[in-house]
């Protein structure tokens, strides 16, 4: 890149925000990050010292503009979030953070002469559907975080059409790999296995579109860079739909372990447990040029290895 362009970004302390940031980084961007005081860096603890670190939460908009007028950014990257995982079930804490934090940053974006928002929407907001999900399929969100993640993807596609905020919401479905969370299945599995340990968990026949991070992180960097996608709301998945019981056998047999599956011996974390969640990726190759380069094969290989050595 010939000119180090200014790039905020909230959640970099998470899991797709924390690969992100260590690529950004790489590709020569000046990384500015928003986090909040109680923020966890154990992901990004060893790059902290390479980012311009503002302490705040999104969901003060006092904050959020002070940062924005000051770092005057070109490229805002939206990736904080809660609700994603089980155990976030604080309603309250959905709306400051994936309504308010976001209808924030985009109050703030109007300050600067911004080229890029990037939204990080969920395939939590489609809800139950029976094939492949389509960006223009109807939102049917079962719970609160899939309603939130709804409003922000709908907040960012009516200030592109409204005032030509240059907002694009990528819509991740289930990302796997480095600095995932250690008690989701991956990495629970794959720890397991290295340690050769029973492997407890809930049904095998869940199904989802599992995606490499390293695929999402290009998508992102794709998503930066062009023009058409402002306005647009881009699916970020395989296009291949594997059940759980899939996943926990390859990673078995990629880790040669005699580890064995302990099948309904926790309960379910979804009311509802559809029969398909698979994403439709014909938009991301038609606007991005993207599509995943990982295979669950390869991606998991990476994966295995990179918590062997962290081992």
């Amino acid at each position: 890149m010939s000119e180090s362009k200014r790039l905020l970004i909230t959640g970099s302390s998470g899991f797709v925000g924390a690969n992100l940031t260590r690529k950004l980084l790489k590709e020569g961007y000046e990384v500015h990050s928003i986090l909040r005081e109680t923020s966890n860096k154990w992901r990004i603890e060893d790059i902290v010292g390479e980012i311009n670190v503002h302490k705040a939460d999104i969901s003060s908009g006092k904050s959020v503009l002070c940062i924005v007028k000051n770092v005057k950014p070109q490229i805002i990257c939206h990736l904080a979030v809660y609700g994603g995982y089980s155990s976030q079930q604080d309603k309250q804490k959905m709306i400051s953070s994936n309504v308010i934090g976001t209808t924030n940053l985009l109050q703030a974006a109007k300050k600067t002469r911004l080229e890029c928002f990037i939204n990080t929407g969920s395939s939590s907001e489609y809800g139950i559907k029976d094939k492949p999900m389509q960006e223009t399929d109807c939102l049917e969100p079962v719970d609160f975080y899939g309603v939130s993640k709804a409003f922000s993807t709908m907040l960012c596609a009516s200030m592109w059409q409204a005032e030509r905020t240059p907002a694009v919401t990528l819509r991740l479905f289930s990302a796997y790999g480095y600095f995932e969370e250690p008690n989701r299945l991956i990495p629970y599995v794959v720890e397991r296995c290295l340690k050769e340990e029973p492997i407890e968990l809930a049904s095998p026949s869940s199904v989802r579109d599992f995606v490499f991070v390293e695929d999402v992180v290009e998508a992102y960097l794709l998503a930066i860079k062009e023009e058409g996608a402002l306005g647009q709301t881009i699916n970020i998945g395989t296009g291949e739909q594997h059940s759980v019981g899939d996943v926990v056998n390859t990673v078995i047999r990629l880790c040669k372990a005699k580890a064995k599956p302990v099948w309904n011996s926790r309960p379910t974390t979804k009311a509802i447990e559809p029969k398909a969640w698979v994403a439709d990726i014909t938009k991301a190759k038609r606007i991005l040029g993207w599509e995943p380069k990982h295979g669950l094969d390869e991606g998991l290989e990476k994966t295995i290895e990179w918590h062997r050595k962290r081992t």
